[in-house]
Parts: C-alpha cells; sequence; structure tokens
C-alpha cells in the first residue's frame, strides 16, 4: 500500500498548477491522467489581464499577472523548456468610435500599465487596418501543450504519473483517510476539466463546456510578431506559422474538429490579412467553463476528503495558479476561498443531487 498526501485526477493546466504548488510545498502526491481531456493542450495559451471586446480589465485581471506568469517561468527554469512567449496584442480598432473608447480605457486606474493610450497605425500591407491598433503590453502566451507533455514527462521519470482512467467506484473513504486501490491519500483534488461531467460527486456542479477550435497556417508574407485580434486572435508561432482562433460552441461537446468552425474562422481571418496562406492543421477542445464564468474550486459538501480545481474557462493560463493556490491554502491552513470561486455557491444543487 502506497501512501500520499494528495491524489491528482487530471493533468490539464488546473493539475499542473495543482501539482506545482504541492512540489514546492513539500507535499507527496501521485496523479491519475489518461488523456481524455484535450483543452488544455489546444488552448491559445494567450495571458492578457483585459477583456478587448469591452476594453475593461478581466476578472482579477491585473492581479493574476502577478501572481500567475512567475509560475510558468519557475517551471521554465526546473524543466529546462521555453514555453513563455511574451507578446504584444494589437486590437484592431474598428472606427472612430472604437478610437474615442480605447484612449478612455488606457486612462482607467489598473489599466493605464497596459494599454498604451497612442493609436498605432502599423505599416504592414498584409494586415487591414485602416484604424489603427490598440496596443496592450506585458501580455503574451504560454505553449500549454509543451507545458502539459513535459510536466507529464516529469512526474513519469518519478513514478508519479499513473496514465490511466480514475475509477470513482473503487474510492473507500475511511475515517482518518481515503484508500484508492492501492493507494491510501489525505485527500483527492479532481481536475478533470469536461470530464467532470462523468464524476458522481461533481457532477452537479453547473459546468457547460464550450468547444474550441484552432487552425496553424503558413504565411510567408505576412510577417507579424505580435498577437493580432480582431474577431480572430493570430499568434505568431515562428518560421511564418500562425495559430488562429479560436470559436465558441456551447452546443457541441466532442473534439472532433468541424468545417463550420473552420470556415467561421477563416472567413474573420480574411477580414483582417491580406496575403496568402496555406491550412496546416485544425485542432479542437472542450473549454470548461461555467454558468456565471468563474472557477470551481473547493471542498464536496458532503464528502471532507473530496475536492475539485475547475471551471478555468478561456483564461485558464491566468487562472490556475491563483486557484491552485487558494485551494492548497484552503485544505491546509483553513483560508477561506473567494467566494465567487468556493463551490459553495451552488450549494443548494449539491443538497439536491
Amino acid at each position: 500500500m502506497k501512501h500520499y498526501d494528495y491524489l491528482i485526477v487530471g493533468l490539464g493546466l488546473a493539475g499542473v498548477a495543482f501539482c506545482e504548488q504541492l512540489q514546492k510545498s513539500n507535499r507527496s502526491f501521485v496523479v491519475f491522467e489518461d488523456g481524455s481531456q484535450h483543452s488544455s493542450k489546444v488552448a491559445a495559451g494567450i495571458y492578457n489581464p483585459t477583456v478587448l471586446k469591452r476594453f475593461t480589465a478581466a476578472w482579477r485581471g491585473p492581479e493574476l499577472m502577478t501572481k500567475s506568469i512567475p509560475m510558468y517561468r519557475e517551471i521554465e527554469d526546473k524543466l529546462q523548456i521555453q514555453i513563455d512567449s511574451q507578446l504584444s496584442i494589437w486590437r484592431k480598432l474598428n472606427n472612430v468610435s472604437d478610437q474615442n473608447n480605447w484612449l478612455v480605457a488606457s486612462d482607467q486606474p489598473g489599466l493605464e500599465s497596459f494599454l498604451e493610450s497612442a493609436i498605432v497605425h502599423g505599416s504592414n500591407t498584409s494586415v487591414n487596418a485602416p484604424f489603427g491598433f490598440g496596443v496592450v503590453n506585458q501580455t503574451g502566451t504560454i505553449d500549454t501543450h509543451q507545458l502539459v507533455l513535459a510536466y507529464a514527462y516529469d512526474l513519469k521519470n518519478k513514478n508519479l504519473l499513473m496514465e490511466t482512467s480514475f475509477v470513482y467506484e473503487d474510492i473507500v473513504q475511511e475515517e482518518v483517510c481515503i484508500k484508492y486501490q492501492s493507494i491510501r491519500c489525505k485527500q483527492i483534488v479532481f481536475c478533470e476539466g469536461y470530464g467532470v461531467k462523468k464524476n458522481p460527486f461533481f457532477k452537479y456542479l453547473p459546468l457547460k463546456g464550450n468547444k474550441g477550435e484552432l487552425l496553424v497556417i503558413e504565411a510567408p508574407n505576412l510577417n507579424v510578431d505580435v498577437i493580432l485580434k480582431a474577431g480572430v486572435f493570430v499568434i505568431p508561432l515562428g518560421d511564418d506559422y500562425y495559430k488562429v482562433g479560436a470559436t465558441y460552441n456551447p452546443v457541441d461537446k466532442d473534439s472532433i474538429p468541424s468545417s463550420k468552425a473552420k470556415e467561421d474562422l477563416l472567413d474573420k481571418l480574411q477580414k483582417l490579412i491580406r496575403t496568402d496562406f496555406k491550412v496546416v492543421s485544425h485542432v479542437a477542445g472542450v473549454r470548461p467553463t461555467v454558468v456565471d464564468r468563474k472557477p470551481l474550486v473547493g471542498q464536496h459538501p458532503k464528502h471532507e476528503r473530496l475536492f475539485i480545481l475547475n471551471g478555468l474557462g478561456s483564461r485558464g493560463v491566468l487562472i490556475a495558479p491563483f486557484v491552485a493556490q487558494s485551494l492548497f491554502e484552503n485544505i491546509e491552513n483553513q483560508t477561506a476561498l473567494a467566494p465567487e470561486i468556493d463551490i459553495h455557491r451552488f450549494l443548494d444543487a449539491a443538497l439536491l443531487s
């Protein structure tokens, strides 16, 4: 019988962030990951403290920038990988009203350090932006695919990764611990993304799921070294390759790329760029989104040794380290969770399930 402080189910962004918190705190753990969920591997990975549709701050945006990005840089150093690409975001302005709204937003407290007040008119004829761009600084992308793969490889080498499905029926809740097959642990933390819909303990939570799709294109004459945002985002990957996304489909719950999403992305892309390109790949995944657009964090109301870390949505890169630390401190030190992320906000649904 093997003994651990924690058993983690799932190794997407949430699972990686919680494992990182455990390693820094010298807690023992083992991870179960069956590869059934793909949202972290196909995510755009953009970190950005603003909502560019409305020129406002995202939920806890500036705060999360200071708390979250250092974790990825620590992982880079530890695993000797390069996952952080620091890139400004150029948000296309569509008319004079957009220009005026941008100038007002750039003076708002909390945003002035991120939004440039001057409107930029680029000289790149391959990009269609007659009203110019608003520029967001201190932004970039995390290569979530490489992050998850490298982290899994490291855990596997340490014999801390079980590449198999988790069997909920094998949980035996004893007085002072949990027994699971040949393992005893103090807590189980479920970081399953949309896979939580199959979890008998937490399936009552209102996690909707939102399918997102991305393209990778090759565009030799585009010559862009910033993230373009205009209906779609265009992220430079190097060597004339670019990631283009993303779609939002709350109906389909599969990870199969669709022709409709591809057509939608290409239509929006062709309104932004004026150069030839070739589609290289097309991927899809289901984001774990919640009805109130806030994460799902906390302790099961009936089973005190079962916890959840989920619902990171489209801003998972920024949110994951913060909620992982919040949950760890809640478990270890009984520090209260922020009410807006605590799953007890859905307590009535739990009691009825």
